[in-house]
């Protein structure tokens, strides 16, 4: 079992930019696919960027393909989400998650949460 610890969210003005960290402890990270996903209020989780357990694959949801870059280290057990061009429709909570096989977008598909880091953009 794997636990999941987010950091590096704040007030950021539109345009600029945030990278966001995931510390995993209890297994190592190279053991899972991680992913981030992130809830604004009144709306549903929903899916961000993956990346696969070697890190050669990633996938991006068309809303921040182009902006944001997930990668990971898997000798520091974490993974980031480098945020660029951020928009206030980028505010939410972001959330990192982990899952042992395959890159899916469905958060009920995902086994392990982290607490959550609020990221908010003011216009």
């Amino acid at each position: 079992q794997v636990q999941l610890v987010e950091s590096g969210g704040g007030l950021v003005q539109a345009g600029g930019s945030l990278r966001l960290s995931c510390a995993a402890s209890g297994s190592a990270s190279s053991n899972y696919v991680m992913g981030w996903f992130r809830q604004a209020p009144g709306k549903e989780r929903e899916f961000a960027a993956a990346i696969s357990r070697s890190g050669g694959i990633s996938h991006y949801a068309d809303s921040v393909k182009g902006r944001f870059t997930i990668s990971r280290d898997n000798a520091k057990n974490t993974v980031y989400l480098q945020m660029n061009s951020l928009r206030s429709e980028d505010t939410a909570v972001y959330y990192c998650a982990a899952r042992g096989l395959g890159i899916i977008t469905t958060s009920g598909r995902w086994n392990y949460w982290g607490q959550g880091t609020q990221v908010t953009v003011s216009s």
